[in-house]
């Protein structure tokens, strides 16, 4: 089974340094609120094409008092060897630099294939009833984990989004914002059809009914990109009629400042497909549970795929899960056949899980292995 095997970090967050030697079992992290358990869950999802699981600025996350410089690293063991990852920050750089088996990688994404990355933490609880921009954001880490190359897409069409905002309200040379139009509905296509096509894919494979009796199914879908609610059925297609809509729209998005349209305004449809309801009105623990089952399916549908099942970094999840249901939980993820990082404050919590996890203890930036 694939697994992380060391963990190295320096000068992050609220550690000047920290080591962890791990074999193939889960990992529990416990400790006292604000003990650092968070920040160890942040320094591995650094280890996957995005901005981590707190989206925070690179050069924020250097140890305080330090001199601006932090690092990661981690021994991934494969059936084909050992490889390692690294990432960090130097002072003055605002972004970050990536190095496989000592090599500078060209780029972010090539470390995604040697592991991918899937996280719940306290923040995503309100994700059903919170805006939409939450969930466009939790649909993309989703679609990026499968499909690596989707962040660079959205980061593409979103720079490209604001270069045509500005245009506009410059008053810019309409040559110039068809010109962008065209690089935005080249992106939106790649966006869109990364997003339907995976979405497509976990649905077929929630539909397989494992793990439903604990964790509720879900029915998933996209609002539609075009109020008229066509959907176009290629990407030459799609990118045509989007260019027209932005080429007609440009004197009301002029008027409101921003670009009205676009994959950007979609929004994430969750349905608890047993009820037949909104998971924006489940009760607090029915949507936990639909985020979990989702989060399941999802690793699922990872590995099957791709071939790498993906790391699962759950934060605080066993603390609102009956005995019951957090039993129902380990053994899903012992299904999974990968490597789990979980955080609490309460042991207890963990101990259904008996040896089949290591289990540390956190405290003030320190970590120590619990007898």
């Amino acid at each position: 089974m694939r697994h992380i095997s060391r963990l190295r970090l320096s000068h992050f967050r609220n550690y000047a340094s920290a080591a962890l030697d791990l074999d193939g079992r889960h990992v529990v992290l416990v400790g006292p609120n604000g003990a650092g358990k968070t920040n160890l869950l942040e320094a591995i999802s650094l280890l996957g094409p995005d901005r981590g699981l707190r989206r925070a600025p690179f050069e924020e996350l250097a140890a305080l008092g330090s001199d601006g410089a932090w690092a990661v690293a981690a021994t991934i063991e494969t059936a084909e060897g050992p490889v390692d990852i690294g990432t960090g920050g130097t002072p003055g750089e605002t972004g970050r630099r990536v190095r496989i088996n000592g090599a500078n990688a060209r780029t972010v994404e090539e470390m995604s294939d040697y592991l991918r990355l899937l996280w719940l933490t306290p923040a995503m609880d309100g994700l059903f009833t919170g805006p939409a921009g939450d969930r466009r954001r939790f649909l993309d880490r989703l679609v990026t984990v499968l499909i690596p190359g989707h962040s660079a897409s959205v980061s593409d069409y979103e720079k490209a989004m604001r270069q045509r905002n500005r245009l506009l309200d410059e008053d810019g040379d309409p040559r110039w914002l068809a010109a962008i139009e065209a690089q935005m509905a080249e992106h939106a296509a790649a966006m869109h059809f990364a997003r339907t096509d995976s979405l497509l894919h976990l649905q077929e494979l929630i539909a397989e009914g494992v793990d439903q009796d604990n964790f509720p199914a879900a029915q998933l879908a996209l609002t539609p990109l075009f109020e008229d609610g066509r959907e176009p059925a290629s990407s030459t297609l799609l990118e045509a009629d989007l260019k027209a809509l932005w080429q007609e729209s440009r004197r009301l998005d002029r008027a409101a400042g921003r670009t009205l349209a676009g994959p950007h305004r979609v929004d994430f449809e969750v349905v608890h497909a047993q009820k037949q309801m909104p998971a924006a009105l489940g009760s607090t623990g029915e949507q936990k549970a639909l985020l979990i089952g989702l989060i399941l399916a999802h690793a699922r549908l990872v590995g099957r795929m791709t071939g790498i099942t993906p790391f699962l970094l759950l934060d605080e999840i066993a603390a609102h899960l009956d005995p019951g249901r957090r039993a129902a939980l380990f053994t899903a993820l012992d299904g999974l056949g990968t490597q789990c990082i979980m955080t609490g404050t309460d042991p207890l919590l963990f101990e259904a899980l008996g040896d089949r996890a290591q289990v540390y203890q956190v405290k003030d930036g320190r970590v120590s292995r619990e007898a």
